[in-house]
């Protein structure tokens, strides 16, 4: 008896376990939803830990360039990813018959933040992508305008590039970027507070705010690369900002995207703030296609 009822078990055990692997054959995603699109004609450099790749559309460019700093865990290659954005950028303007900027993919790795030299980086990214900005441009041509796209950690990245050498840069798009009214340096109940506000996941905040304690040491150096920090130095003659984040960000940043579009409202910085009904890097393709390619 008992050794029919153990039979019995582990029967229903394989039963069960067989029925949850076919559900999960036939309702698992089977693809991706991919982009109808012409890949632009590609070249790629490296310059000491910097790669970096042209892209060029076959139809044409125009005279200005795209600085695209990339998001987490990607790569100088995204741009013509038929999964990702920025295939849907490219698409927008095919369908438009408009001659895009060319754009320049830069990457320091999956991971980076730039920062000047301070007491926690020896040589900091920031000072060394300005210092091979020539170099770049020997290879692209000297630009009409230097335009900035970056999104979730390159968001970050183009702010803080682009806020700090204003007289470079006409435009930064930033989309979705990791920035908030809190200090990486904060207390634990302001930062906790801020996660409930927000709707944060308390677990991507703790990764962002070690990732950040590993380029500053303390808050004198994050408030000078800090946008908040640095946009109440703006005036009308810093970049055209193009500002977008998601109201369901799981890393809660609308909070600090919509304070940034508004305080460069305040500071006469002509600025277009796209606030998105739903989650992280959730983005208006047309009006952001519109932003790059436009004069």
């Amino acid at each position: 008896m008992k050794k029919n009822l153990l039979i019995l078990f582990f029967i229903s055990i394989a039963l069960s376990i067989g029925g949850n692997l076919t559900w999960r054959y036939f309702t698992n995603p089977t693809g991706d939803r991919k982009v109808v699109f012409t890949p632009a004609n590609l070249q790629h450099f490296t310059s000491g830990n910097l790669n970096y790749t042209i892209y060029r559309a076959k139809n044409g460019v125009s005279d200005d360039v795209i600085y695209h700093l990339h998001g987490r865990n990607l790569d100088d290659s995204i741009w013509n990813d038929d999964t990702y954005f920025t295939s849907m950028l490219q698409a927008h303007w095919q369908r438009s018959s408009i001659k895009p900027p060319t754009v320049v993919v830069v990457s320091y790795g999956s991971v980076w933040l730039l920062t000047p030299k301070n007491s926690r980086v020896e040589n900091g990214l920031l000072d060394d992508f300005i210092a091979r900005l020539p170099q770049i441009e020997s290879k692209v041509g000297k630009p009409s305008r230097r335009i900035l796209l970056g999104e979730s950690m390159g968001g970050l990245n183009v702010l803080i590039l682009g806020l700090s050498h204003p007289k470079m840069f006409s435009k930064i798009a930033a989309l979705c970027p990791v920035i908030y009214l809190e200090s990486p340096f904060s207390d634990y109940s302001t930062q906790r507070a801020a996660m409930k506000r927000t709707g944060a996941d308390p677990k991507i905040i703790y990764g962002v705010t070690q990732l950040a304690k590993n380029y500053v040491s303390n808050n004198e150096e994050w408030n000078a690369i800090d946008p908040i920090s640095s946009i109440e130095r703006a005036d009308q003659s810093y970049p055209e900002l193009y500002l977008s984040c998601g109201l369901y960000d799981k890393y809660g940043n609308f909070e600090g995207t919509e304070a940034l579009a508004n305080l460069a409202i305040k500071r006469g910085v002509k600025t277009r703030w796209h606030p998105i009904y739903g989650g992280h890097c959730a983005i208006d393709i047309a009006s952001l296609a519109d932003f790059l390619s436009s004069n």
